[in-house]
């Protein structure tokens, strides 16, 4: 099978964008200021963002609110070339659970956390049309963990069912996670040591 370079796909896009003079919309999907450090600093040069806080799979609460202040001050604090908007969707823990329901004992990286990045992806998806926005996408594909096949997958797949434009993604390429970890440094941002939800935390 031929495995796609997903950041040669985003290159291109992004070569087609600057050319072009615009600066698109897009609706970033982030799980935490860490992850998302690197992508807002790449990608602010070309898009006008709206930085969408939602993750329901995140447990407690108390580290919901904790992630969620970070990524706040984050985008107050950094330089931007087009400043983003930070957009913070409902904390539904309930319905996290019922997705995860006879997925409890799936190693992380399994069915469970495709799932959960599809939930999380779908709702980005949904306010992006509902929006009229160029692009969706997520921070989610910068992690050394996650998979990011399967990320663009699911993207692909709500590109479809949505009809707004999926950014393909492999965020870890060209050092992004590395970029990540010295921005997270140089910002003082919290870095939590589990993906969020109590599964992952059990791991």
């Amino acid at each position: 099978m031929n495995r796609r370079n997903y950041q040669r796909e985003l290159e291109k896009i992004l070569a087609e964008i600057e050319k072009s003079g615009q600066v698109p919309r897009l609706f970033l999907h982030s799980c935490c200021a860490p992850c998302s450090s690197y992508v807002l600093e790449y990608l602010s040069g070309y898009f006008q963002i709206t930085d969408f806080f939602y993750n329901p799979n995140i447990s407690p609460k108390e580290e919901y609110v904790k992630r969620a202040e970070e990524l706040k001050h984050l985008i107050d604090e950094m330089p931007f070339v087009h400043k983003p908007v930070f957009l913070e969707g409902d904390y539904c823990p309930e319905e996290f659970f019922k997705m995860a329901k006879g997925l409890e004992k799936v190693p992380e990286g399994g069915e469970r956390c495709f799932r959960c990045y599809r939930m999380r992806m779908e709702e980005a998806a949904r306010l992006a049309a509902e929006g009229g926005y160029d692009y969706f996408t997520t921070t989610l594909s910068i992690s050394p963990l996650k998979n990011a096949q399967k990320i663009n997958e699911i993207g692909e797949e709500l590109e479809k069912i949505y009809g707004v434009k999926h950014l393909p993604s492999d965020f870890k390429k060209k050092n992004g996670y590395k970029r990540s970890t010295e921005l997270s440094g140089e910002y003082g941002l919290y870095r939590q040591n589990y993906c969020g939800c109590v599964f992952s935390k059990r791991e």
